[in-house]
């Protein structure tokens, strides 16, 4: 028996609103995360700017033992997740925890603290790094710290897939609870690469934008894109099955209805250029929601204002979609919060979920110049009022990971 798979809770941190309240506002309201580099001095980059978490009090959610010895990263799941589980009115509910479980994906994890404790060795020696170093960087961390606050003894795990990550970690809850093989799953991404190192190891593959105007840095589909922008933070979606959160009467935002992966096999930074890979994953997306192409309304873009990616997202989609590829909306919302890389198709799920919610469609902001290979519908900067069924949301990693998932309004 496959069970129908339900959205119950929905927490994120973000470049533009710090829990899903503020981020939908930011999304409705146009507003642009992108702002000059804080974290630290840029003197020496070329890269200026990055989509940072701004006025996030960590004090409000963690004590000084636990800010000290939870890397950012890790930081940022938990509050996403504690914020989901409120939601979902779980933090306090009596269910099996034998059943409950997490999976948390991040493409990079613990960098912040790599990057400190290389310094910390190289200038004070081996005697002065700290006993947490180790659990510290684990990718797997911000799931295995979710799973202690929250007593969660079922599968435990982190997906590190790259780009695609986030997406990654909540498509493998759904086949999980979708087998009956837990009622619950806490399922998203976390990432925080804003440090010297990380940008000046993207820097060096020319990977980022290097202007200096917020307004033309992240502009996805747009012919004058010259790189993606960093962002950070994390998208928490709170998964059971529908038996389950039926029998405590909860509350209902959508359901997860399909769910394709495929990989590229092709190069390990460049998607393959006619775009087999990602239109592999949306075909077995649709083949796995028992969905015809023409169901799909909104599709939440990978899109991430990099020359190659736009244009092959592009082609993918008009080689499964066909004539409905130019009938259905497509935007990125990355224009608005840069690229959190292995969050970023969590924090997309979660504005997928309230896009269906609220009958609203993201526009892709700060777009000026069309680009003839990027021709379809991109809901270019004012957002759109219109009844959906059904969004799918496309996620695209480094090593040709490829994800996409499909959401249905709650009925």
């Amino acid at each position: 028996m496959k069970h129908r798979v339900v959205i119950t809770g929905l927490g994120a941190v973000s470049p533009i609103g710090n829990d899903v309240s503020e981020l939908w506002q930011g999304i409705e309201n146009h507003v642009c995360g992108i702002a000059p580099i804080t974290h630290f001095d840029t003197a020496d980059f070329k890269v200026k700017l990055a989509g940072e978490v701004k006025d996030l009090d960590m004090e409000a959610y963690f004590t000084k033992r636990e800010l000290k010895f939870n890397d950012r990263f890790t930081k940022f799941a938990r509050i996403a997740a504690k914020q989901a589980m409120q939601d979902a009115g779980l933090e306090t509910a009596d269910f099996d925890h034998d059943r409950f479980g997490v999976l948390i994906g991040s493409g990079i994890g613990g960098f912040e603290t790599v990057e400190k404790s290389s310094g910390i060795l190289a200038e004070r020696g081996p005697s002065r790094i700290s006993p947490y170093f180790i659990p510290m960087t684990l990718s797997n961390l911000a799931a295995g710290q979710v799973a202690i606050d929250y007593d969660a003894h079922g599968y435990v795990s982190c997906t590190v897939s790259a780009c695609a990550a986030g997406s990654n970690a909540i498509g493998d809850a759904f086949l999980r609870l979708q087998n009956g093989l837990e009622d619950v799953m806490i399922a998203g991404g976390s990432e925080a690469t804003i440090t010297p190192l990380a940008m000046s190891g993207f820097q060096a593959m020319r990977a980022l934008h290097t202007g200096t105007d917020p307004k033309r840095a992240s502009i996805p589909f747009d012919s004058e894109r010259s790189g993606f922008v960093m962002g950070e933070g994390a998208g928490i979606l709170i998964l059971e099955t529908l038996e389950h959160a039926q029998s405590r009467n909860a509350s209902i935002y959508g359901e997860i209805v399909g769910y394709g992966a495929s990989c590229d096999a092709y190069h390990i930074t460049a998607p393959d250029s006619e775009g087999r890979g990602a239109a592999l994953a949306m075909e077995r997306a649709l083949e796995s929601a028992g969905l015809k192409p023409e169901a799909i309304d909104y599709i939440n873009a990978h899109g991430t204002s990099t020359s190659l990616n736009d244009k092959t997202e592009t082609l993918a989609v008009k080689n499964v979609f066909k004539d409905h590829a130019y009938k259905l909306a497509m935007s990125s919302t990355k224009s608005n919060t840069g690229h959190l890389l292995g969050a970023s198709g969590a924090v997309e799920a979660v504005i997928c979920v309230k896009a269906l919610e609220q009958g609203l469609i993201p526009a892709t902001i700060n777009y000026e110049k069309p680009d003839e290979d990027c021709d379809l519908d991109i809901v270019p900067n004012e957002n759109r009022r219109q009844e959906l069924h059904y969004a799918m949301s496309n996620s695209l990693g480094f090593g040709g990971h490829n994800i996409s998932l499909i959401f249905k309004k709650g009925e």
